[in-house]
């Protein structure tokens, strides 16, 4: 895996920076504004997603994400999705805005829905509105909406404090939820939220091996996390690790409401640096994102930097084969450069997972 693709996975679409909610782990900068994107932005995006959509057969996604998206109206988002061709949409969302409208324009507009939710009422304390107050009873009736006209969804949970006893609780309450697909992202200290997350690495450890094992007993839901991680085992055991991540990096191109294009890291947009500069690679309203992703080794003065350090940590990290290196916004939020190696992200969300599910196989 070296250098960045010229055609990406999916793209981030960003088309309000506002956010209804004020979660205390939140890294967004600008979740109180309300900048909203214009059609010509989504119109710009669409000419270059449109052409490489029908060469994948229909199985490009564009992701609708930060700040809600869904406050900007559904009138609003069905304008921005218009011109997109041949697309899968998906939507981020907290849940607190869904009615019976939201699930008709989901279900007309074939949009696939995950839920951010942290699990059982007293795991969501973080979860609060701009009042401080908590938002649970509304996450759930944005649930119950959902499950009443049909639609299926995927749950988003980030855990703030990793240890034995909470993975099997969380994977009960996720199965009674009903979601499809369950991603866990472990507290990630970036954007404005600067509260440290170097966890216990047994505890952490604990938590992964435990998530395995609830799983193993009713495998109902596509956990996004062992998943990932049994197709490498699998592909280590049959000799054919070198070929699970791709040739190339996703760009995995972040499309500002203002149109300035984010690369690797949607974490990065909002933000600047007396150094790096505003990180982005370009803006689609003056040049075409099959441009920009042409040239996107060269096209921000961090990304050299972070590639630079990709390569060091194929050079030092035995685990390389199974991550593929930091995570940028990671790099620099942890480090405030780009070309380090070993992040606290790396350590709970990869190494640790990793030495979990291989910790629940021994225990067998």
């Amino acid at each position: 895996m070296q250098g960045i693709a010229p055609v990406p996975g999916y793209v981030v679409m960003q088309p309000t920076t506002l956010c209804n909610l004020d979660c205390t782990y939140c890294y967004l900068p600008f979740r109180s504004r309300n900048d909203r994107m214009s059609p010509d932005v989504a119109a710009a995006v669409a000419e270059s997603v449109n052409p490489w959509a029908a060469a994948s057969g229909g199985r490009f996604s564009v992701v609708w994400h930060a700040g809600e998206p869904m406050a900007a109206g559904r009138a609003g988002l069905a304008e921005l999705m218009a011109p997109f061709a041949g697309v899968e949409h998906h939507v981020q969302t907290n849940a607190t805005l869904i009615d019976d409208a939201w699930c008709t324009f989901f279900a007309e507009h074939g949009v696939r829905v995950s839920v951010s939710v942290d699990g059982p009422a007293e795991r969501n304390g973080q979860r609060i509105n701009k009042s401080g107050s908590p938002v649970y009873r509304q996450i759930m009736h944005g649930i119950e909406a959902l499950h009443r006209h049909g639609v299926p969804f995927s749950a988003l949970c980030v855990v703030s404090d990793p240890r034995p006893g909470l993975a099997a609780e969380l994977y009960g309450y996720f199965l009674d939820l009903g979601c499809e697909v369950l991603g866990i992202n472990i507290e990630e200290q970036e954007g404005v939220n600067a509260r440290a997350n170097a966890f216990a690495d047994d505890a952490v450890r604990a938590f992964w091996a435990e998530l395995v094992a609830a799983w193993r007993v009713d495998p109902r839901i596509h956990v996004r996390e062992i998943e990932w991680t049994l197709r490498y085992a699998e592909a280590v055991l049959t000799d054919r690790a070198d070929g699970l991540l791709p040739a190339t990096l996703d760009p995995i191109p972040t499309i500002a409401a203002d149109g300035r294009v984010f690369l690797l890291s949607p974490e990065l947009a909002g933000f600047s640096d007396p150094h790096y500069g505003d990180f982005s690679s370009g803006s689609v309203l003056t040049t075409p994102l099959a441009s920009i992703l042409d040239r996107a080794a060269n096209s921000a003065p961090w990304i050299g930097e972070y590639l630079d350090g990709v390569e060091s940590c194929r050079r030092t990290c035995p685990y390389f084969g199974f991550c593929g290196g930091a995570h940028a916004a990671n790099r620099y939020f942890e480090h405030g450069r780009f070309d380090g190696t070993e992040t606290n992200h790396c350590r709970n969300s990869k190494i640790r997972l990793l030495e979990g599910v291989l910790d629940h196989a021994g225990a067998r």
